[in-house]
């Protein structure tokens, strides 16, 4: 069935005391129950459904959207974990299975993992895969220094935090350059610092060049003009800057910098004043 897995959009064919029937592309039926009509529809009304299996293995479409579809990556929690595998909470009443056989590391409930959805093939079942590593595109030679991505936070490593980036590359941001709290499973927007010899790539989630400089002062001047005064000033601890602004004292020194030669702010002993 080559709706399984995937977001698709067919027409009612026929209603029934459980809810209705869907026209699938092979000329076969598939039922969405009755909970996720409107009661409004008509035959030959278009529906925009999810296909999966249900907890006895039968196909059926459902309105609700997964975390991830078919070949895409998203972070799980471990809702529970069995002697042949793990059960996923992706957002779908049923739960994503996790093979023994298909799990990079053993898992626990409560954990985060990212993983792919896939076919099995022996079962015509959506799993999930945790061995990211055999899915993941390495010719990153279509990024640039500098370039905004999308971050998807997996891991963490002794350097600093491992992302997905762009949905299928794989990337480190460095603890050292963090100044706001990241965890699994968020997504951040970052720019690309460097690409390495073994094509991975090393992202910051400030901005590079000038762009940092005009952004980190637009934080600094909205939260101005909200209050009409901070507390900090170049004297202030890089822990008091970081907790106020998610960014270094030197960033952070560079900003006002930029803002009083602008002559947008006046800095005294006590802290900084709107003009």
């Amino acid at each position: 069935m080559k709706e399984l897995g995937v977001i698709s959009t067919l027409p009612i064919n026929r209603f029934t005391d459980n809810g209705a029937y869907l026209a699938l592309s092979d000329g076969n039926e598939l039922l969405i129950p009755k909970r996720y009509l409107s009661g409004e529809e008509k035959e030959g009304d278009l529906k925009e459904v999810f296909i999966y299996t249900d907890s006895e293995d039968r196909p059926v479409a459902v309105t609700d959207k997964p975390l991830a579809l078919l070949d895409q990556f998203a972070v799980m929690e471990v809702k529970d974990v069995t002697s042949i595998g793990a059960f996923l909470d992706w957002g779908l009443e049923k739960d994503l299975f996790l093979p023994n056989s298909e799990m990079r590391q053993s898992v626990s409930p409560g954990d985060k993992v990212l993983v792919v959805v896939c076919v099995d093939h022996r079962t015509s079942r959506l799993i999930a895969v945790s061995k990211y590593e055999d899915f993941i595109l390495s010719d990153t030679s279509g990024f640039k220094v500098g370039e905004e991505v999308s971050a998807l936070i997996f891991d963490l490593s002794d350097l600093g935090y491992k992302v997905l980036v762009n949905g299928f590359y794989e990337g480190l941001i460095y603890a050292n350059e963090v100044f706001k709290p990241l965890e699994v499973g968020d997504t951040v927007r970052a720019f690309i610092k460097k690409i390495r010899e073994d094509n991975k790539i090393d992202l910051i989630i400030t901005p590079i060049g000038r762009q940092k400089f005009e952004e980190g002062a637009d934080h600094v001047y909205d939260k101005l003009k909200e209050d009409g005064f901070i507390p900090l000033t170049d004297k202030s601890s890089p822990e008091e800057i970081k907790e106020a602004f998610g960014m270094s004292k030197k960033h952070f020194k560079q900003c006002i910098g930029q803002l009083y030669r602008k002559k947008m702010i006046v800095i005294k002993e006590d802290g900084i004043y709107k003009v």
